[in-house]
């Protein structure tokens, strides 16, 4: 492993979307990256691409501890100080109303949404708070910020991330550690794919006749935010696709209503 005078990153989820334009970016220009998923085929591809001096494959997912402990294990074998972790993972499953969503979809986005991220950045922060350096850049969404009908629990696990990216933000003062969360509008990703369960012709009618965001759109943010002199710090970015804005907010209107 050449890693001595590289910047390294960490990046979950690093199979497909965000993740792996992020990782590819980043090894372009000069870092090492250490490349985490469940799809472990993938990110040895990525890894064969790019060769072993500039990447690490390892099968990974956030909801599993003994994997956590396996990168901080891997970490501390190599020596490695981490200067950025991307929190990537994360997905969407379901577009039911709250009424008929499946609780098991509920959970998944939970598990994997909050407390993988919080449980990964958790594993790596004392580390970074050892060497008084780092950057935890995590992939929020403007769900978090604008409800929409079939978001609910989604929603609500990125409005974690960003209330925890804040918050996290605050305890770290001083500690010369950059937090950032880069919020995301509509990309055409492998996002609505999974959040459909498989259902290619549903997720491609999600970008018809539109041109949303790429992958490698949040991956140049992400590597603009990492790449910013480091005594500044984006707290939290939002972008959105120019053909994306915002909507009116919803007012039922019924013959039936009674006056006060």
């Amino acid at each position: 492993m050449v890693v001595k005078r590289k910047k390294v990153a960490v990046i979950t989820g690093a199979s497909s979307g965000f993740g792996r334009a992020a990782a590819v970016k980043l090894m372009k220009h000069g870092w090492y990256v250490i490349i985490l998923a469940r799809r472990l085929k993938r990110i040895v591809a990525l890894q064969n691409e790019f060769g072993v001096d500039n990447c690490y494959a390892m099968s990974f997912d956030v909801c599993s501890v003994e994997d956590i402990k396996s990168l901080v294990e891997f970490i501390d074998k190599q020596s490695i100080s981490v200067d950025l972790l991307v929190n990537n993972a994360g997905l969407a499953l379901g577009l039911n109303s709250a009424d008929k969503a499946d609780v098991n979809d509920w959970q998944c986005m939970i598990d994997t949404n909050c407390t993988g991220l919080v449980n990964v950045t958790r594993a790596l922060l004392p580390a970074m708070i050892a060497v008084q350096k780092g950057h935890i850049i995590n992939i929020g969404s403007i769900a978090g910020t604008y409800a929409y009908p079939g978001g609910n629990t989604y929603g609500a696990t990125k409005a974690f991330v960003a209330q925890f990216s804040l918050n996290l933000r605050a305890d770290l003062a001083g500690s010369g550690i950059r937090v950032t969360n880069i919020e995301p509008g509509l990309a055409e990703t492998e996002f609505s794919l999974v959040r459909f369960h498989g259902d290619e012709k549903k997720a491609k009618s999600v970008y018809e006749d539109v041109q949303p965001l790429t992958a490698e759109d949040v991956a140049e943010t992400i590597f603009w935010c990492a790449s910013l002199p480091s005594h500044v710090n984006v707290n939290r970015l939002e972008l959105m696709p120019t053909c994306q804005a915002f909507s009116p907010l919803s007012v039922t209107k019924s013959s039936t209503t009674e006056p006060l």
